[in-house]
């Protein structure tokens, strides 16, 4: 291994580079494209702030995985891979942003000096950083292969956690808790919600003791009143004001491993409706941990946690969490199993979700979640120690 930064050893990267190539085996892909940089940073290594240029990782079904990019990334790479250096490649910077000629012409000739230019390649259709322009040059540059949607097969095999990075997880929840205890501190009256991000992120950036602070997947989410009606608006220079909720949807991040949390505070009295809710989204929030154990299903949370709040009268919609684990922007989930009803996905010890049972109402928001490990045995492990309650400053 060259002397480099990667978060794991060798024996960590052929578990995942294994498991990759029998899924590519069953799904008959000979070389695998990878574009998403979470699923690059879990076959390689790769940390680098450089996916807004065309970048990925090339496995095949036998040798190291092959790290491309733009030239200057290349460096990064060296410093991050795991691989050697004969596995890290750049094309020239007169790619970059042309209108004359485009990266993945060199891609296809890499792929062509492998002597799989016949083959059936397996590309991410349905991924953030794998454009159609880009689709569309290299499938003409590479006439005689077979292409084939690999989206998600990577992230499938990311779903059960090895013990390292859970533990990396845990190291995550230390700060989600610093930065959750940040927010839920500094609100006040009159407080600009910009100077109270500002606070989020120094708290989640000098991280716990020895733990540092990586940027999270995704911005701070702070909106209060009406606008916590919205499940993704983030902040403005806004004075909080007397009267309304905020929800605070945060995540620590420890090299690139997040554990997402959300709590709720009111400033001044809550209105009956907010604290009635309170009750049932925490009696359903039990229902739903009791219901994640290893052999039942994700489908089984979700039904356990609405059947809780239909008890109480309130009707709610959509999926109550998806798993989350190692990510770059814009998200921190893994796009695979989700926690909802029509989802059959059978739960097995080692995967961590972000349990997300957030009600969000005509006139306010109400989120109180947790990240969940999914043990040997028993109710799953919330891997966070915030207290699970409405807070509420008089």
């Amino acid at each position: 291994m060259p002397a480099n930064t990667a978060a794991f050893g060798t024996s960590e990267y052929d578990r995942r580079i294994a498991k990759t190539r029998t899924a590519m085996a069953q799904a008959g892909i000979d070389l695998l494209f990878v574009t998403d940089p979470s699923n690059q940073a879990w076959l390689t290594g790769y940390d680098g702030w450089s996916f807004y240029v065309h970048q990925g990782v090339l496995l095949a079904m036998d040798g190291d995985p092959i790290w491309w990019g733009r030239h200057m990334d290349s460096l990064g790479a060296l410093r991050t891979c795991w691989m050697e250096a004969d596995a890290i490649h750049g094309y020239a910077d007169h790619y970059v942003q042309s209108t004359v000629r485009h990266p993945m012409q060199d891609l296809a000739g890499h792929i062509q000096a492998l002597g799989l230019h016949k083959a059936r390649i397996g590309v991410e259709m349905e991924n953030y950083y794998y454009s159609a322009k880009a689709h569309a040059v290299l499938t003409a540059e590479l006439p005689d292969a077979h292409f084939a949607d690999a989206t998600a097969l990577v992230n499938w095999q990311r779903l059960v956690k090895s013990d390292d990075e859970i533990g990396f997880i845990r190291k995550a929840a230390r700060i989600t808790e610093k930065v959750i205890n940040t927010a839920l501190d500094r609100a006040e009256p009159g407080l600009r919600k910009n100077d109270l991000v500002a606070d989020i992120y120094h708290a989640g950036l000098t991280g716990v003791d020895d733990i540092w602070g990586d940027y999270p997947a995704i911005v701070p989410l702070t909106p209060s009143g009406l606008d916590a009606t919205a499940a993704h608006l983030t902040w403005n220079g806004a004075p909080m004001r007397k009267g309304e909720a905020t929800f605070f949807e945060l995540s620590g991040c420890y090299r690139r491993y997040h554990a997402p949390l959300c709590r709720t505070i009111f400033l001044g009295t809550p209105p009956q409706e907010m604290l009635d809710a309170e009750q049932a989204q925490l009696e359903g929030i039990e229902a739903g941990l009791n219901a994640a154990r290893a052999g039942n299903r994700t489908c089984d949370i979700a039904n356990a946690f609405v059947g809780v709040l239909e008890e109480h009268g309130i009707h709610r919609e959509g999926r109550c969490g998806y798993p989350i684990g190692l990510s770059y922007p814009p998200d921190w989930g893994e796009r695979t199993a989700s926690i909802r009803s029509e989802d059959e996905t059978v739960l097995e010890p080692g995967m961590v979700f972000h349990f997300m049972p957030a009600l969000w109402m005509d006139s306010w928001g109400l989120e109180t979640t947790e990240t969940i490990l999914i043990t040997d045995s028993g109710a799953a492990e919330p891997l966070c120690n915030i207290e699970r309650r409405l807070f509420v400053k008089e």
